[in-house]
């Protein structure tokens, strides 16, 4: 099933470079990937249907109980076979649904085989943590898919509206898993079906939230309106994510809990109100619309509560019925999604007002169409006629008196309402018929109904390519297939609803004799035929009736209210003052901890100042630093005081014997000072130019009260260590299981791996909103390269002219020569390949010089730090902050020409690669047969090099020196180049007028009488 997983994730991840490639015939090969879980699952039938599926088990994090474990029955069986057969034939179905120039395919195909995968997973998971993860998956990814049209903004709304309200649905879900799990004592979803924990709030209160999860996502009321408004969506994504896949995922989840809790109150209490409502109220709103798309997914909204009626009443007879018209449901609902497709592409319009003719024009589509409305509202002898007889006789013989007749009579008229709108849809989409208007155009806009009603010309129509008919087609002649063979349908299906400890054992049939059931089946199909033959009325009805409140509209209007209440708090608590907000926190920090300080700890009896007088000397140095930037006006010159304070502590941290904090701590201390520089060139020199006499008695009682408490709790927390640090065994694993001498790196790169994961994370969003805040136009800026250099405008140049430029005059010459041209006569004496591209007042031989030694070097020593950083001090970090100050020279000594020349790539290359790379060696580990991120040692001899050590956890290392030097990268190109760019092109202030300039001594050109 892991393997499967990664099918998944490798076609995901290959579909842009695919669809770039082969055009929409990517999606054929991307089929490949669901329909290979189809076919995984028919091979199994037979083990399944003895019970002994397939079960997989990887420990994750076994400290935390946390484990991949996965496993096939019959219901997953069932669930597998609908993702994956489906999902091919959806993806089929794109390959000729979108046009060859549509945008955004390669994302949107890569997107939707992802949202297969992640059912597939949760599906399959036997344990309710790793559910809860797939379905998170399936709400990001099915939002993704839902706003596909991101530039339209009804698809902008319906995907929000989606993920809204399946995620408030999923972390009340999330709730019920952790107390089912604490009540269980396991997340293990057949050990609690095996033995479910009973009575008690705790469990339920797990119930409730897990009930609300699945109503949430499959769309019954009071949520039932994210569903219609997510017909936005392009229709392969409604033929899959709401026909067969993402509304069947609350469906599963009730399907699964029910063996075990269908019997409590709660449960009894939702599943009959809610289930029986949304039948009700979705067969009701189905009746009023004239978008087939929205018909389907009103209808859709009411069998959806008719299915978990069924799975949820908790008896072996209802059980078979409800997972047949899984089934059944699936194969129809998908057909007509498609159906709709066709006639949308053929006529441009999905208003059955304006449809006329289109059977006779498209016979196949009309065919498939009406195989597929046949096996909807129960006609024989198609799979909805068995699930619904089934269903019905189930339901007449439930003993559970009043109960019983109430849901039967839902169910009853809620199958009238399925005939009567099915029967409207294919007559709609397929009849030939008068039209009529379908809403008023910008010449009509005043018209009444009575002229709007008057007859139009029906919409145009073209034959739709074959490819587009075929996937519904099969999957109509499925709903009839597996129909004549109900008893086949019953064995492989009655394995599940045994797992139900109540009721008889119900049956397929097509044919059970005249039975009172039949009788009803006739009513209901009788009735449903008068109320679509009385259309009309019906339909000047619901137009009289008032609507009542609209679910739709009370959530429009509660998040707007909820938006307005954010606005208010925001506006009283975020008042625009970092001393404010710092201050804030801090003073609490002090309250809490301190308080507890006072109150239950004493300080150590024995106190040791120092070791040697250097620690007292380098304390005093960072205490006058850290004062003498408190009190500085000017921010440079606090920049340059908080470094020393940086570097002094480095210090201490070499003395005390920790030679990679301390070369960590000074790399970073130097980038550190170089952002903050860049930074300052877009500010004021001072602070402020008010005085800051009335807050400074404050701020100072604020800092040194934050101060002793940070000293206190320093001096006390060691003292009050009861347990064994989990650092005491550090030093003997690293060399056991990190096979390296080196504790803080392989702590970094082992030990602590999923500490660096989230660490290196955290860079690459720091990087990315740097940039965000300084690209005025695009996330990614041009890399500069020199040959694209404008001489006329050197870098840095300024808006003051050149005040050497006399300096530069060769003698008997009248004017100076042109930037660019002064200093370097060929490519053979630039020590510096950008180095003409600088203005000339700003270039410094010297250090042009320096840089071209020395970078080389550091990158090799950087390197070095690289792969010696396991045994000796360095490591991927440091090794990654000595690169990026090479990068930190070459822009300094050139400009951003330069930074061009000396890395030509885009910093989020190189962030996401050494992301993706940690990442990557991590799951190398699990399918290796490890757990995550686990390290394994190789040994081997080369010829030159001798014997090698090698220890896989070295790409890991490898990919947080690309996220460090990509991050370094991206702030050069942002807080340098870019900004460097705006000001030149007047975008901001000019950043260069206050730079220290060399001028000439002595007389100046006006002065001599030569020219500026």
């Amino acid at each position: 099933m892991l393997t499967l997983l990664a099918v998944h994730l490798i076609a995901a991840l290959a579909a842009p470079a695919l669809v770039r490639a082969l055009g929409r015939k990517a999606f054929w090969v991307l089929a490949l990937a669901p329909a290979s879980v189809a076919v995984w699952a028919l091979t199994l039938t037979d083990q399944v249907m003895s019970g002994h599926g397939p079960v997989e088990v990887v420990q994750w994090i076994p400290g935390l109980g946390l484990e991949l474990a996965f496993r096939l029955d019959t219901l997953s069986w069932l669930m597998s076979l609908l993702v994956g057969g489906i999902g091919a034939l959806v993806l089929i179905y794109c390959s000729a649904y979108f046009s060859a120039s549509a945008r955004g395919l390669g994302r949107f195909a890569a997107v939707l085989v992802a949202f297969a995968g992640a059912m597939y997973g949760l599906v399959t998971a036997d344990d309710m943590l790793l559910l809860y993860v797939f379905w998170e998956l399936t709400t990001v990814l099915s939002y993704l898919l839902i706003g596909h049209y991101n530039e339209r903004k009804a698809s902008r709304r319906a995907a929000m509206q989606a993920i809204v309200i399946t995620t408030a649905g999923g972390l009340a879900m999330l709730i019920g898993i952790i107390l089912l799990g604490s009540a269980a004592g396991t997340y293990r979803i057949s050990a609690i079906i095996a033995d479910p924990p009973l009575g008690g709030a705790a469990v339920t209160v797990a119930v409730a939230c897990l009930l609300v999860g699945a109503v949430s996502k499959s769309a019954l009321i009071p949520f039932h309106f994210w569903l219609p408004a997510a017909m936005a969506a392009p229709t392969p994504v409604s033929a899959y994510l709401h026909a067969a896949a993402m509304v069947k995922a609350g469906v599963y989840l009730v399907a699964r809990f029910a063996p075990a809790y269908a019997e409590l109150t709660v449960w009894q209490v939702m599943v009959v109100v809610l289930g029986c409502g949304t039948l009700l109220l979705g067969g009701y709103r189905a009746l009023r619309q004239h978008d087939l798309k929205l018909i389907l997914a009103f209808g859709t909204v009411s069998q959806l509560g008719l299915i978990i009626l069924l799975v949820g009443m908790g008896t072996r007879a209802t059980a078979l019925a409800g997972l047949a018209m899984l089934g059944a449901h699936a194969m129809f609902k998908a057909a007509l999604f498609l159906v709709v497709g066709v006639v949308d592409a053929a006529t441009g319009t999905r208003d059955l007002r304006r449809l006329s003719g289109v059977g006779r024009a498209l016979p196949i589509t009309a065919t498939a169409a009406g195989l597929a409305t046949a096996s909807m509202i129960g006609l024989p002898p198609f799979a909805g006629y068995v699930a619904k007889e089934a269903a019905l006789e189930s339901l007449a013989h439930l003993d559970r008196g009043w109960v019983g007749t109430v849901v039967l009579a839902a169910v009853a008229v809620g199958s009238v309402l399925t005939v009567a709108y099915g029967l409207r849809l294919w007559w709609g989409a397929f009849a030939t018929k008068p039209v009529i208007h379908a809403q008023p155009t910008d010449a009509s806009a005043g018209a009444t109904v009575a002229e709007l009603e008057q007859p139009a010309r029906p919409a145009a129509i073209t034959k739709p390519a074959p490819l587009l008919v075929m996937p519904a087609l099969v999957l109509a002649v499925l709903g009839l297939a597996v129909a004549l063979l109900p008893t086949f349908g019953e064995d492989l299906l009655q394995p599940y609803a045994d797992t139900y400890p109540v009721g008889d054992v119900g049956h397929l049939t097509l044919w059970a004799g005249f039975t009172p059931t039949l009788l009803l089946t006739v009513l209901v199909v009788g009735a449903g035929l008068l109320l679509f033959v009385a259309r009309r009325p019906v339909e000047r009805l619901q137009a009289a009736m008032p609507t009542g409140p609209e679910a739709d509209r009370a959530y429009r209007r509660f998040m707007r209210k909820l938006d307005e209440v954010a606005a208010d708090v925001t506006a009283l608590t975020q008042r625009g003052s970092l001393p404010l907000y710092l201050g804030g926190i801090l003073v609490v920090f002090v309250v809490s901890v301190g308080g507890a300080l006072l109150t239950f700890t004493a300080l150590p009896d024995d106190l040791k100042a120092w070791d040697t007088p250097a620690q007292a000397a380098l304390g005093l140095l960072v205490i006058v630093s850290a004062i003498l930037t408190a009190r500085a006006r000017r921010r440079l010159k606090a920049v340059i005081l908080m470094g020393v304070g940086g570097y002094g502590v480095a210090g201490l941290f070499l003395l005390h014997g920790a030679p990679d904090l301390a070369l960590t701590q000074v790399l970073t201390e130097t980038i550190t000072l170089v952002v903050f520089v860049l930074v300052l060139r877009r500010l004021p020199p001072y602070f402020s130019n008010r005085p800051l006499a009335a807050s400074r008695w404050l701020r100072l009682g604020v800092g040194l009260v934050v101060g002793l408490t940070v000293a206190g709790l320093a001096l006390v927390v060691p003292g009050a260590r009861i347990h064994t640090p989990v650092s005491a065994d550090f030093a003997a694993e690293a060399v056991e299981f990190g096979g390296g001498k080196n504790i803080v790196n392989v702590t970094l790169v082992d030990i602590r791996a999923w500490d660096t994961m989230g660490e290196i994370s955290v860079l690459l969003v720091a990087a990315t909103g740097v940039a965000s805040l300084v690209f005025l136009r695009r996330r990614g800026g041009a890399i500069f390269r020199t040959d694209e250099a404008a001489e006329a405008q050197p870098v840095w140049g300024g808006g003051g002219g050149d005040p050497m430029a006399a300096l530069r005059r060769p003698a008997g010459a009248t004017e100076p020569v042109p930037v660019g041209k002064v200093t370097i006569s060929s490519r053979s004496r630039e020590w510096l390949r950008a180095g003409s591209t600088l203005a000339p007042q700003r270039r410094s031989v010297i250090f042009e010089v320096t840089v071209r030694l020395l970078f080389h070097t550091m990158v090799i020593y950087s390197l070095f730090l690289l792969f010696s950083g396991h045994n000796s001090p360095g490591g991927g970090f440091a090794a990654g902050l000595i690169s990026g100050i090479a990068l930190v020279t070459r822009y300094l000594a050139g400009g951003r020409y330069e930074l061009g020349e000396a890395a030509p790539v885009q910093p989020g290359l190189l962030l996401g690669s050494g992301l993706f790379l940690s990442a990557g060696v991590g799951i190398f580990a699990l399918f290796a047969g490890g757990s995550v991120l686990q390290s394994w040692m190789i040994d081997f001899h080369l010829p030159v090099l001798g014997d090698v050590h090698l220890v896989t956890s070295l790409f890991f290392d490898l990919g947080v020196y690309l996220v460090v030097i990509g991050l370094v990268l991206d702030i050069l190109r942002s807080l340098g180049a870019e900004i460097d760019q705006q000001a030149e092109q007047g975008d901001g202030p000019d950043a260069y007028d206050d730079m220290p300039v060399l001028r000439p001594q002595g007389p100046g050109p006006a002065e001599t009488g030569g020219a500026r």
